[in-house]
């Protein structure tokens, strides 16, 4: 598969603290070496647009690890939900989690993800990825249902596709992993590149 092997090939470096990229990685035969949580101010700038707090929050995270590891390709990702303009919070709350289901319930939305690989020279290989995903109007038993279940915490958006949520879902156009938290093709493109690929 894709696993970092060898001595002359350099550690990689996954910065992020989300177990779900480390799966998601691992579903493409990738097992970074070390997990480098980083401690990243994500609040959005003043009239910043969605897409570029995804993109500056990647680099942000990459060029943390970087700093820490630099003889390692580090990898960092942001995924960011927006409706219209607005970017939708990681809701830490039962009411962030419920404004957030309100703004997506019948309308279609935007997962931006922005990926930051920057290599052991320190050349920084940027990609935002873009998927449009439609939710079914919620009734007020599903809201509440899926406030109960709790598994909104922590969530770009205040919802997980990759669980209960899925039944939310009436049409997605995109990269389905980046919806998760890891664009998939374009990571494993961009480690190709720099040499991951036995």
């Amino acid at each position: 598969m894709m696993a970092v092997t060898g001595s002359d090939k350099p550690r990689l470096i996954l910065a992020s603290a989300s177990p779900r990229r480390v799966d998601l990685l691992a579903q493409i035969g990738i097992v970074a070496d070390e997990i480098y949580p980083t401690d990243i101010d994500e609040t959005p700038l003043t009239d910043e647009l969605a897409s570029e707090h995804a993109k500056r929050l990647a680099v942000a995270k990459a060029s943390a690890g970087a700093e820490t590891f630099p003889d390692a390709i580090v990898i960092g990702a942001d995924t960011v939900v927006a409706v219209g303009r607005r970017i939708l919070p990681k809701a830490e709350t039962e009411a962030e989690a419920r404004d957030c289901l309100k703004l997506l319930s019948g309308r279609r939305h935007k997962v931006l993800g922005g990926l930051c690989l920057i290599g052991p020279n320190g050349k920084q290989n940027l990609r935002l990825v873009t998927t449009s995903v439609t939710f079914k109007r919620l009734s007020v038993r599903e809201t509440d249902d899926y406030i109960a279940s709790g598994e909104w915490q922590g969530k770009a958006g205040g919802y997980a596709i990759q669980g209960r949520a899925a039944a939310f879902v009436k049409q997605i156009v995109g990269s389905y992993s980046n919806v998760v938290g890891l664009p998939l093709f374009e990571t494993s493109s961009l480690l190709k590149g720099l040499g991951i690929y036995d």
